[in-house]
């Protein structure tokens, strides 16, 4: 007997990390989300997994309930011409930055970064940051 499991389509893949990272990074659990929706936290598991497309109107809802424009769900998909031409210095660049946020470490430190209300505060951390991230290992 051959098996035949559909793979999830990238770009629905894509979807879903972007639903999970704009929900996690509301701090929003997915059965808040579902709730909001009128569907099961599993569901949105299997939208966040791409296993799951989701609907049009579906992505809608969820675009104003996380509030951030339909086309959030889309920015740097697979197969997106603005991210995929070849000679671009840094493919897929944006990637680490969902890496990041979707890490504990990245989502804390983003929270607690944009709580600090003085910009110069702010720029002063990031310089602090790039200072220690240029430091040579002294282990």
């Amino acid at each position: 007997m051959i098996e035949n499991k559909k793979k999830p389509n990238p770009i629905d893949i894509h979807v879903g990390s972007r639903i999970r990272l704009r929900r996690t990074m509301l701090g929003m659990s997915q059965e808040k989300l579902g709730e909001a929706l009128g569907i099961t936290f599993q569901q949105i598991q299997k939208y966040e997994k791409g296993t799951n497309r989701v609907g049009a109107s579906r992505l809608q809802n969820i675009s104003t309930i996380l509030n951030v424009p339909v086309s959030f769900f889309f920015e740097d998909a697979p197969g997106d011409p603005a991210t995929s031409q070849p000679g671009m210095a840094e493919a897929n660049s944006s990637n680490y930055v969902v890496d990041f946020l979707s890490s504990s470490e990245g989502l804390q430190l983003n929270r607690a970064f944009i709580k600090i209300p003085d910009p110069k505060v702010r720029r002063k951390l990031v310089d602090l940051v790039k200072s220690l991230a240029s430091e040579p290992d002294t282990d």
